[in-house]
């Protein structure tokens, strides 16, 4: 005879019903910097969040409690920037490891709702040409509107095993295609791209090029590395520089470009989910590329309440899953005219 079994929440044996709403945790009895070690951010950031997310994170369930938004929110920032869910985190907060992963399920959908609107590129003249003036400041390239390059992040094998993210290391992961301005904050990230894609076959697809192809911004460009091809809207480094003025172009170009490496490492950093220390993400393609997105949008929120994380320490070594490539080269005449131009005007 088959035995019935109870399916019992955790959080229901620890707590009992005498609450909808658990707030285990104040925020006011712990300092700043516990708050910092604990969940990577500052008290005034956590309130921040809370007011931002609070209303769809108290969204009615079907369950006969709720945990709190402030709750949800430091679960999630936990898990963002340890990359675990050990007990001792649902400890802190007295949480169980099943709402934990819970927790971090809602509010990274409640994040990717308001991509849009903390990613974006500036559309008021002013703001664009402050977004150049920027750039030209760091090595004298001008007209760029942004720097382009692809990140990899590792994930766990697709339930059904998907070639598709297998990357050329033989590793799962998602290809990010990301941009980002002078300060590190990011305009652009598509975070859904499979491991297996080329970079150059990453921007081709994305809606990046779309964008840039159809609306956005004719009198200015990307700049990207090697792996992409030329276009008029992206600047690439010249493949064999032989005079002066090329070999300036390049290092401009180089020097530039670095801010996107710089904004990968310390997004890796701030968000340690992301950084392989821990070992893959263990969701779907899907969910996995949420949280990278997600993470995208916190970075950016840092930085507009002043949180610099180019001052965080440098983390610990961790696995790089970059690919490499191949020297691509562009048959776009009029953006080899353009790349011409720029090195006659602006560096000979």
């Amino acid at each position: 005879m088959a035995v019935p079994i109870a399916v019992l929440d955790c959080d229901l044996l620890l707590y009992g019903r005498g609450h909808r709403t658990l707030d285990r945790f104040k925020l006011e009895d712990v300092t700043d910097e516990y708050l910092v070690s604990t969940y990577g951010f500052p008290r005034q950031f956590i309130y921040y969040l809370v007011d931002l997310l609070g209303a769809t994170l108290s969204r009615p369930t079907q369950r006969s409690r709720a945990i709190s938004p402030e709750t949800q929110i430091l679960a999630a920032l936990g898990f963002y920037t340890s990359g675990s869910f050990q007990t001792r985190m649902g400890d802190a907060i007295g949480i169980s490891q099943a709402s934990m992963s819970r927790c971090v399920a809602n509010v990274t959908e409640a994040l990717v709702e308001r991509a849009s609107q903390f990613i974006h590129f500036p559309e008021d003249e002013a703001t664009v040409q402050s977004l150049k003036d920027d750039f030209y400041g760091l090595a004298g390239m001008p007209g760029v509107l942004g720097v382009v390059d692809c990140t990899h992040v590792a994930i766990k094998a697709p339930n059904a095993e998907d070639l598709s993210y297998v990357n050329r290391k033989g590793l799962h992961s998602l290809n990010c295609l990301m941009v980002c301005d002078a300060r590190g904050v990011l305009l652009s990230a598509e975070t859904h791209w499979p491991g297996s894609l080329p970079d150059c076959t990453v921007l081709e697809q994305a809606a990046l090029t779309s964008q840039f192809e159809t609306e956005l911004h004719k009198d200015g460009w990307l700049l990207g590395d090697s792996s992409f091809l030329l276009r008029t809207w992206l600047m690439t480094p010249l493949h064999i520089p032989e005079t002066p003025a090329e070999y300036r172009y390049n290092m401009a170009h180089s020097a530039t470009h670095n801010v996107i490496e710089r904004t990968f490492r310390t997004i890796r950093s701030r968000f340690r989910c992301l950084d392989g220390s821990k070992g893959t993400l263990q969701y779907s393609p899907e969910k996995s590329s949420h949280i990278v997105l997600a993470c995208c949008v916190l970075h950016n929120i840092s930085l507009e309440h002043g949180l610099d994380v180019w001052s965080l320490p440098a983390a610990g070594p961790t696995e790089q899953l970059e690919e490499e490539y191949e020297q691509m080269e562009s048959v776009d005449s009029e953006a080899c005219r353009i790349r011409q131009e720029l090195l006659l005007t602006h560096f000979s």
